[in-house]
C-alpha cells in the first residue's frame, strides 16, 4: 500500500513517527456517461466564463467568493503553508471510553504504520495501553486540505486512525422519530428480543457481499450476449391495512426458525407469553388461595367435631368400665358379708 500521509503521533513527550495507509476501498462497476442516441462518451469540460473557452487543468486554482462578489485567489502554496500544528502531527488530546463517541461521527479510516524501526516500541506501548484500558485517543489531524477530528483505536493488533465529523457537523435528530408516547406490551418486547436472538445466531459478517454489484454484472453480461437481462419480480401489492405487530413478530420468528431448518411449532407462541402467563398464574394462585383456606377451615371444624365425638365416645366407655368395676365390688362385698354371717 502507498502511504497517503506522513508525520508523527505526539503522546505526551513521546513522539512516534508514523505514516497513514487508506484502510478501506469501495468496489463498484464503473459506468460512463454516454449519449443515449449513439453511445458516445460525454465528457465534462472546464470552461472559463469570461473567455467562454476550455482551459487546461494546470491553470485552475482555488478561490473564495467574498460577500461583495469579488474573488480571493488561494494558491496551492497558501493552502500548504497554513499555520496548523496538526499539519504533520497527530496530537493526542485525551483518552476516553470507546463507546463515548457515537459511530455517527466516524468518517474515513486509515491504518497507522511506523516509518522507522525506532518507532516500534512506542507504537507497541500506545497500542497495548489502548487495548488494556479499552479506551480510544482523541486527536486532531490536517489531511486533504482540511483539519479533522480523529480517534486512535486498535483493530486487529494495528493502530487505526479514524477521522470524525466535528460535533457541530452532526445534525440534531429533533422531530425525526415519533414524539408521542407509545405503550409497548411486555410480550411484544419479549417477542422482539426472541427475533433478535434468532437472527443473531451463527451470524457471519464476512459472508455478506454487495448484491447490487452482482445484479448489475448479470445485466451487463446479458447485454453482451444479446439476451434479455433478468428483471426483478414485482412485489405483491400491499393491502394498506395496519398489521398486528404481535402477529408479524410471531411470523418473523417462525420464518427465521424455518430458514435455519428448525421446527416452527407452538413453542414460538408459548415462549412469547411468558410474562403475561406469570401474571395470570399469580392471579390464579391468589384466587385459588381463598377457597383453599376456606376448605382448610371447614376441615379443621370437621376434625374438631370428630375429636369431640371420639372424645365423647371414649368418655362413655370409660364411665361404663368404672360402673362395671363398682358393681363388681358391691357384689363381692355382699358375698363376703353373707359368708361372715353364716
Amino acid at each position: 500500500m502507498r502511504a497517503t500521509w506522513k508525520g508523527a503521533i505526539s503522546f505526551g513527550l513521546v513522539t512516534i513517527p508514523v505514516q497513514l495507509f487508506t484502510a478501506t476501498e469501495e468496489h463498484d462497476i464503473p459506468l460512463r456517461q454516454v449519449h443515449e442516441k449513439d453511445g458516445s462518451r460525454v465528457r465534462l469540460r472546464r470552461i472559463c466564463e469570461a473567455e467562454d473557452s476550455e482551459i487546461p487543468y494546470q491553470e485552475i486554482t482555488k478561490g473564495y467568493e467574498a460577500p461583495d462578489g469579488s474573488m480571493i485567489m488561494l494558491s496551492d502554496e497558501d493552502l500548504a503553508d497554513l499555520p496548523l500544528p496538526s499539519k504533520k502531527l497527530i496530537d493526542v488530546l485525551a483518552f476516553v471510553d470507546a463507546d463515548s463517541i457515537d459511530p455517527l461521527m466516524f468518517s474515513k479510516a486509515y491504518y497507522v504504520g511506523t516509518s522507522d524501526r525506532a518507532a516500534a516500541k512506542p507504537y507497541a506501548l500506545l497500542k497495548e495501553a489502548l487495548t488494556e484500558s479499552g479506551q480510544i485517543a482523541i486527536t486532531k489531524i490536517a489531511i486533504r486540505s482540511r483539519e479533522s477530528l480523529a480517534v486512535l483505536r486498535v483493530h486487529e493488533n494495528t493502530l487505526v486512525l479514524q477521522t470524525c465529523l466535528w460535533p457541530d457537523e452532526v445534525r440534531p435528530a429533533t422531530g425525526v422519530a415519533p414524539e408521542e408516547d407509545i405503550a409497548i406490551r411486555p410480550q411484544e418486547l419479549q417477542m422482539a428480543r426472541s427475533l433478535m436472538d434468532m437472527l443473531s445466531q451463527e451470524f457471519d459478517l464476512s459472508s455478506l457481499h454487495d448484491e447490487y454489484q452482482d445484479a448489475l454484472q448479470q445485466v451487463i453480461e446479458a447485454r453482451l450476449q444479446g439476451v434479455e437481462p433478468p428483471r426483478e419480480e414485482e412485489a405483491a401489492p400491499t393491502s394498506g391495512k395496519v398489521l398486528d405487530l404481535m402477529a408479524a413478530l410471531e411470523k418473523s420468528v417462525r420464518a427465521a426458525k424455518e430458514s435455519r431448518g428448525e421446527s416452527a411449532d407452538e413453542e414460538t407462541e408459548t415462549e412469547v407469553r411468558t410474562l403475561p402467563a406469570r401474571k395470570t398464574t399469580k392471579k390464579a394462585a391468589a384466587k385459588k388461595a381463598t377457597p383453599a383456606r376456606k376448605a382448610t377451615g371447614s376441615t379443621a371444624k370437621k376434625t374438631a367435631a370428630s375429636a369431640k365425638e371420639s372424645g365423647g365416645k371414649k368418655t362413655t366407655a370409660a364411665a361404663k368400665k368404672a360402673a362395671t368395676k363398682t358393681s363388681t365390688k358391691k357384689t363381692a362385698a355382699k358375698k363376703t358379708t353373707k359368708r361372715a354371717s353364716a
